[in-house]
């Protein structure tokens, strides 16, 4: 079993990364938070999960050991693999979705491609009262302020994205005006629509 890597971000993709440790490279699925923070040549640490199916054998991976257990404890609920468990990581971060877990909003859960209202309903049933949210929330102090820092470069990289731009392109873009004009990473919110004037400039520029 795999349940972590340390290693270099060798390229970051749109549903995935491929982390370089020891000279190999392993194809890690993340959430979209998680991926939008990483860059290339930067050393990181991921806590993975490796899934086997009849059809192929992933490797999933996160930032956080908090999301980790949220997305082994959200595989618990009858129906519900890891493609959707990664959905809803991508859509909250694991100290949201255990609280809305807690409080039986549906709605909050729904969101998250591919799962709908019943499936969300389902998830609360099963869940409700044998999430520790005490520790998920404790185990996420300094991630949830990540995922918060994450989620500010994530929100530039969806604004370009949605002018027309790729997710890869519109990622590079955003870590190379962060780079060149000595933005400090991760993203804070007041440098939000900075990095995204530049970024936008630096992608027209190279049209």
């Amino acid at each position: 079993m795999i349940g972590m890597l340390n290693g270099r971000v060798a390229e970051v993709n749109a549903d995935h990364a491929l982390i370089e440790v020891s000279g190999v490279g392993y194809e890690t699925r993340m959430p979209s938070a998680d991926l939008a923070s990483l860059h290339a040549g930067q050393e990181t640490r991921v806590y993975t999960s490796l899934n086997v199916s009849q059809d192929a054998i992933t490797l999933f991976g996160f930032l956080s050991p908090a999301s980790k257990r949220m997305f082994l404890q959200l595989q618990k609920v009858s129906g519900i693999g890891p493609k959707v468990a990664l959905s809803l990581l991508s859509t909250l971060p694991p100290d949201r979705l255990a609280r809305a877990v807690a409080d039986g909003d549906a709605t909050a859960l729904a969101k998250a491609p591919g799962l709908g209202k019943k499936g969300a309903q389902k998830i609360i049933l099963e869940l409700k009262g044998s999430i520790d949210l005490d520790a998920i929330e404790s185990g996420s102090g300094t991630s949830s302020r990540a995922s918060r820092s994450d989620a500010n470069m994530l929100q530039v990289v969806e604004g370009l994205m949605s002018l027309g731009w790729r997710q890869n392109d519109a990622q590079t873009a955003v870590e190379n005006a962060c780079r060149d004009n000595g933005v400090d990473m991760p993203l804070s919110e007041d440098d939000v629509p900075r990095v995204l004037k530049l970024a936008l400039t630096s992608l027209d520029r190279g049209r």
